[in-house]
């Protein structure tokens, strides 16, 4: 048994313009995005969601009424996982987007459809009787990515 203390090798990241380009490649092929958000106990609430980059903000679509959406009318200050998966092109890591988001209406769900045509193929949403939909928009103010993965020598 060591008794010398364990060293975070991720406490560094990247730095921030590279952090900020790593969650690009991760949102440019296959991934999942969790959204946290706080519950107005302060504890936390996670949502997988779609999203899509856009400029230097990240969009996604929502609807009146949903926790998170409670949450962020409440609370704009979010947190946002992107992590990359496998059959992309790009390495297999994360990145942490925290930032301020904003919301706006999306009367007639025409964004909702975007997010379908990018992320389900096209498919038509599932019908959402009586739903407002609104437009969030992340403008981050800190990512972090942590370091390139290098496989240990064998």
């Amino acid at each position: 048994m060591t008794t010398q203390p364990f060293r975070d090798p991720f406490v560094k990241g990247r730095q921030g313009g590279a952090a900020w380009q790593t969650a690009i490649r991760i949102l440019a092929g296959p991934h999942l995005s969790v959204l946290s958000t706080t519950n107005p106990d302060g504890s936390p609430q996670a949502s997988v969601i779609f999203v899509k980059p856009d400029g230097d903000d990240v969009l996604f679509s929502t609807i009146k009424g949903r926790r998170k959406t409670a949450n962020m009318q409440r609370d704009p200050r979010v947190n946002l996982l992107v992590h990359g998966l496998p059959g992309g092109e790009g390495e297999i890591t994360y990145a942490a987007i925290s930032g301020i988001v904003e919301l706006s209406e999306d009367p007639q769900g025409a964004f909702h459809q975007v997010m379908y045509d990018l992320h389900m193929g096209g498919a038509t949403p599932p019908p959402e009787p009586g739903a407002e939909r609104l437009i969030v928009r992340l403008r981050p103010d800190h990512t972090y990515a942590p370091p390139p993965y290098v496989p240990a020598a064998e």
